[in-house]
């Protein structure tokens, strides 16, 4: 049975290797407050501590550019952290295990309508006397109440701590108990970083697919460096420009439709924008799917090919076109491009993706083409008669050709030229089957650093 925040924090308490310090900002000491509440608070608590004054803050922890943020959680961890062990570790270092717990948060203030959000972090010791290992997360507080979003706040705290102690060495478990006894809706978690001593070889992408996989975020991303960062950050006022794919394997025409959107979408960027825009590839989790579980190996393949080619990669699980233009249009207020082809652009006017919406396809589109968004879409070729399908002459279904027109008329939609016909003959498929059959031909449409993923891949079936 899952323990109680209550129960947690009196294990930890009464746990003699376990001992640290608690500094939170910006939505009271709820972490701190469930071990002061519980039975032999003095076994666990060295020090709790709330710098709320930016001045004071400052003055602690050194001046930063934003107070909610990693930057300034990682300066908390390293301070607190520090004076824990100058001050502690010659009296009792041999036998304890020493931690810092730090949080940096906006919660809801007075009148305030804005973003709910947080930075959390443990800093620990596995074992007495070794050096620390870090685990971080970005944490959205949904509630719209403040004593509400303290309540979330203070037991996701609770669930961090023991699971660094209890759960660190087991990722599935450890992203479910980070949420216990918290209800769903409550919180969104959309970055988990696991680091430092005992995590060296950790690839954290593997935190982002279990982020995604057990529904606490709607999508996370990481960069060509394979540094899984927090998307509101990254995104923050950048126009984006987001091509959608299976990238089962990455080919040349994938690349080419992002170098011929990007020309686009930049033409009609104000001029300080432009050079800005952040070129997104989208691996969606409906994608990885093989059998009745994730294809891991396939999901590290294809962000190990799109990375090689300096392509940031954001992982999802909105299937629908609207959900995704949400996401985006949270994390920026810039200008959201989305890349796909002819064949995409039909799926959009088919009832499945609006069969949950009171609105129906209307809803849909309204809610894809609320702000800034536009469809950049690539065309196709038709094999049997050869005739190019732009969306010029793409033929929308009838009830739909009106409101097709509109997107059309209003730039909504707009049409990518394909400068080299012969990317359009084939498919990701048509490269499975070359492999299969031992036809050097698909070496043509696949970039190099793709080719081991693709032989890979294929050779599963």
């Amino acid at each position: 049975m899952t323990r109680t925040t209550y129960d947690k924090a009196l294990e930890l308490n009464l746990d003699p290797e376990v001992y640290g310090t608690f500094a939170e900002i910006g939505a009271g000491q709820e972490t701190a407050n469930w071990f002061f509440r519980a039975s032999g608070t003095a076994g666990l608590v060295a020090k709790s501590i709330s710098a709320y004054d930016m001045t004071m803050s400052d003055a602690i922890y050194g001046h930063a550019a934003r107070y909610v943020s990693a930057d300034r959680l990682g300066a908390m961890l390293d301070h607190e952290y520090a004076i824990l062990l100058d001050r502690l570790a010659p009296k009792r270092g041999r036998d304890t295990t020493f931690f810092a717990f730090c949080n940096t948060v906006r919660a809801r203030g007075w009148h305030d309508t804005g973003e709910c959000h947080g930075w959390l972090g443990m800093r620990f010791q596995i074992r007495p006397g070794e050096p620390p290992s870090d685990i971080v997360l970005h944490v959205r507080l949904l509630d719209r109440e403040t004593t509400d979003q303290m309540d979330a706040l203070g037991i996701i705290g609770v669930n961090l701590i023991y699971a660094a102690f209890h759960h660190r060495s087991e990722l599935p478990r450890l992203v479910a108990a980070l949420v216990e006894n918290i209800a769903p809706g409550r919180v969104e978690i959309d970055l988990l970083k696991l680091t430092g001593h005992g995590y060296e070889s950790f690839d954290n992408r593997l935190c982002a697919l279990q982020l995604v996989e057990s529904g606490l975020t709607d999508a996370t991303m990481f960069l060509p460096s394979g540094e899984v960062v927090q998307p509101a950050e990254a995104l923050y006022r950048r126009p984006v420009l987001l091509l959608r794919g299976s990238f089962d394997p990455v080919m040349n025409v994938h690349l080419t439709m992002l170098e011929q959107a990007r020309r686009g979408f930049a033409v009609a960027l104000d001029a300080d924008d432009q050079g800005r825009e952040l070129l997104l590839c989208e691996i969606s989790l409906d994608n990885l799917l093989r059998g009745r579980g994730i294809d891991l190996q396939g999901f590290l393949d294809r962000a190990d090919a799109l990375q090689a080619l300096g392509k940031t990669v954001l992982l999802s699980r909105c299937a629908e076109f609207h959900r995704i233009a949400g996401f985006l249009n949270r994390c920026t207020t810039q200008p959201v491009g989305i890349i796909l082809s002819i064949g995409l652009l039909n799926e959009l006017f088919k009832p499945k993706w609006s069969e949950n919406l009171a609105g129906g396809l209307l809803e849909s589109f309204g809610r894809l083409f609320m702000k800034q968004v536009t469809l950049h879409v690539f065309p196709w070729k038709n094999r049997r008669s050869g005739e190019l399908v732009t969306v010029d002459n793409f033929l929308a279904p009838q009830d739909c050709v009106h409101l097709y027109q509109h997107f059309l008329d209003n730039r909504r939609i707009v049409g990518i030229t394909c400068e080299d016909e012969e990317l359009l003959r084939h498919t990701s498929r048509d490269v499975c089957r070359m492999i299969v059959a031992g036809d050097p031909r698909w070496r043509d449409l696949v970039p190099q650093v793709a080719w081991t993923m693709a032989e890979r891949h294929a050779s599963l079936g």
